[in-house]
């Protein structure tokens, strides 16, 4: 009877062929889960998330909390019928106080539940907004 040898090389290569596969698994299949992360986890996933999207996209206010949970600030108003709403999601720190400030965040501006702005333009738009409704 014949006998089998597996050599080391094989070995390793199955061995690293399993690796990849179920590192492959959990990137494209686990959900990362903000809650459970540090706040510096956090801030660098809200900064590489909202990074990626484009207005085009036609993205819900649905789908951004979702993806990167609650706000760490938030702001709404009603003018015109229309619902504006500004979330803060913290990408970067600029004080070490322990204290999340909108300067430290990336503003994403929604209009009836629709991102229309993201960064410096959605405050700009809010504030405009804001001003012109009093």
């Amino acid at each position: 009877m014949p006998k089998f040898r597996i050599s080391k090389m094989t070995l390793f290569g199955c061995g690293l062929v399993i690796y990849v596969l179920l590192t492959m698994a959990v990137l494209f299949w686990y959900q990362d889960d903000v809650e459970q992360m540090s706040w510096v986890d956090r801030q660098v996933f809200n900064h590489k998330i909202i990074s990626h999207y484009q207005l085009q996209d036609n993205i819900s206010q649905l789908q951004v909390l979702e993806r990167l949970g609650s706000p760490d600030i938030t702001m709404a108003l009603l003018k015109s019928g229309f619902t504006y709403q500004v979330l803060y999601y913290r990408t970067h720190r600029n004080a070490v106080d322990g204290i999340t400030t909108a300067d430290e965040c990336t503003a994403l501006l929604f209009k009836n539940r629709q991102l229309i702005a993201i960064g410096d333009a959605a405050v700009s738009q809010y504030q405009t907004i804001a001003a012109n409704a009093n």
